[in-house]
Formats: C-alpha cells, structure tokens, sequence
C-alpha cells in the first residue's frame, strides 16, 4: 500500500499551528494499522523541554500545526493481523522514534537512535505512510510500528512512568555506555527533568554520585534522590576543589561555564552533555589537555537499550518525580517549564483530552 492508498482516521489532539501561537485543541490524522502496526490508547504523556522548543520553532524546522509528545503510555487497543510481541490491553510506551531505516549498519546493531538514513521522530518527522509530517503524543491515539514500542514493568505507576521514554533514556544511556556502576564517582551537573534521573540511575547503579546545582534549596532534594555529595555550583570555594570524577553527565540546557565542571573530571574521564544549550559552550584547550580528559555528547538510546532501561526501572522501583497535569493547562506548564517550576517533570493525563 503507497502513500496515497494508506487510509487514515481522525483523532482528538492538542497542538499549534504556528510557532507564535498557544497549543490548542485540533484535529489530526492517524493511520489505520498496517499489518506490523500497534494502536494505542494514549493514558499519559510527559513533557519534554523538547516540546517546547519544537512548538515554538526554536530549533528552525517544525513543520505546522505541530503536535508534540514523545513521553506516551498507553494501552493496546488494536494490533495488526502480523504482530506478534504485543496483544489488546497491555502496558506499553512510545519515547522519541516511531520508526527508522532497520537496515543500516546503526539499526542493525540496535542503535536505531543513530540511523544513518535518519530515524522518524515522534513528532515533527516525515511520516514514511502518509504524506504529512508526524505527530506526537499530545493525543487520544497513536499507531506504530511494533518494532518501536515498549513494554512498560507492570510494577510502576504508569503516570511516573511516562518520562522514563525520554529523560529516563537520555541518562541512563550514556551511563551505561561509559559503564557507571560500583567503585565509579561521578558527576551529575543540574537538577531537573533530566539530572533528577540521572542521580536516581546512578544511585541505583551502586555509583558514588556528586551532584552540582545553583540552588542551595535543592540539596536536601539531590540528597533524597541518591547523592551522596551536593556541591554548590555557585560558591567559589566549593569549586575550587577537585573531585576527581571518572564521569561527569551535564544536564543542563541553559549558558553555563563547561570548564568550571571539567576540572572535576580525573586523568582520562569524561564529561557528557546530555542538555542541550542554544548557543555553544566555549571549552579551553587546557581543560582538556593536560588531564587527557574527554568531552563527549549522547543521544537516546536504541530500542533493545530502552528496553533495558525500563526493565532496570522495575527492578530498582524507579520513576520520575511528576506533577499530573491537565491537557488544557499545557501553555502554563511550558511557562512554568521555562521558570523551573516543576518538580521534576509534568505528565498529561491525556482524559482530560478525551473528556474535553
């Protein structure tokens, strides 16, 4: 079945059609499911600061009207005639792909995040059935490809759940790559959606873990989450002194000096940047020469990877930090976003889109 052969149905969504303009109620397509196809009845989506940026056309590329939401759980509703990994009514989530070349050499190795030819976003990508870009999980429904949908612990609250898909993934990721665990210290640079996870993560990974934050009034949270050190990023003093850290994750997506935090970083180990900062972070040679230190960047992970990562969560009891908030109260929740007012992530609960 081509493109224009894909029949499609309407659904409740919330969205923009223009990046000056307030999220509001609209009408999208989804694709009737194909043969290797999961439906899912949308419960709760989290908000990412990427929605944000994407709404708004910070990043220069949305495509309108825009629906974001790559934070989904949900319950199968419908599977297609050839699927066979899931069935009606189970527990699943969707994060930040729906799809992906599964040829290249990156997808074939399960690092779909990497896809040479370019993965299919959740939102904000062209659609490979139908002839519009993608939408995301600010929605009643979606449909997608078996391959690209995961299986929530039945153990967690699937509202808490729902940021594992992105800010779960985007830390435990590169956590794993550089194989944080027991006799490991390390770094987390920032409390919020993304840092918050990362102490838990690391915590639970049997990490010594030093968190460094510009609020005094969050020590006693970076505490409570599982660091064993709270360094106030703020006084000279306390950063004078060097930690020696094998690894430093920097969370942090708003202007900040880069080399105040590598010179944590021990002979060897490395500092990655998992936030993402809209102008670029200006790094001294000499942070990085004499200690052959490394500055490295991560993604999400692959499919298997996140997997993985939901399946560590329900070993480890591990959820976000939330605030549930209604559908209608998104434009205030991305206002408040913008102030840090949140602790530690909002998650829709998506009937107050049904009920509206």
């Amino acid at each position: 079945m081509n493109m224009s052969e894909t029949l499609t149905t309407a659904a409740k969504a919330f969205g923009t059609r223009e990046a000056s303009a307030p999220l509001q109620p609209l009408t999208i397509e989804r694709r009737t499911p194909t043969p290797r196809d999961v439906e899912i009845d949308i419960l709760y989506c989290g908000v990412c600061h990427s929605d944000l940026h994407t709404a708004r056309n910070e990043w220069h590329g949305t495509v309108y009207p825009c629906v974001p939401g790559h934070e989904i759980i949900g319950r199968v509703i419908s599977v297609g005639a050839h699927v066979d990994k899931f069935k009606v009514g189970d527990m699943v989530g969707v994060g930040c792909m729906v799809d992906s070349c599964q040829d290249c050499e990156h997808c074939k190795q399960g690092l779909e995040q990497y896809c040479e030819a370019g993965n299919i976003q959740t939102y904000n990508s062209p659609d490979k059935h139908l002839s519009i870009q993608t939408f995301g999980g600010y929605s009643e429904r979606v449909v997608v490809d078996e391959n690209f949908v995961l299986r929530i612990p039945e153990n967690l609250d699937p509202a808490a759940a729902a940021p594992l898909l992105c800010a779960g993934i985007t830390t435990y990721s590169p956590l794993r790559h550089w194989k944080v665990g027991p006799g490991k210290k390390i770094g987390v640079v920032g409390i919020g959606g993304l840092g918050h996870m990362a102490i838990k993560l690391a915590h639970a990974m049997g990490a010594h873990v030093t968190v460094f934050t510009t609020s005094e009034r969050k020590k006693a949270d970076a505490l409570r989450l599982g660091a064993d050190e709270v360094v106030l990023s703020t006084d000279i003093e306390q950063m004078k002194l060097s930690r020696k850290l094998d690894f430093v994750l920097d969370a942090v997506s708003a202007d900040h000096d880069i080399n105040a935090y590598l010179h944590h970083v021990k002979t060897d180990g490395t500092l990655a940047l998992v936030g993402a900062p809209e102008k670029p972070l200006p790094v001294a040679a000499f942070s990085l020469i004499p200690g052959r230190k490394n500055f490295a960047g991560s993604m999400i992970g692959g499919i298997a990877e996140t997997q993985e990562m939901l399946d560590f969560c329900g070993e480890h009891q591990i959820t976000s930090d939330v605030e549930i908030i209604n559908i209608q109260e998104i434009n205030q929740a991305y206002e408040r976003m913008l102030k840090g007012d949140v602790k530690y992530r909002f998650v829709i609960d998506m009937m107050s889109l049904k009920d509206a």
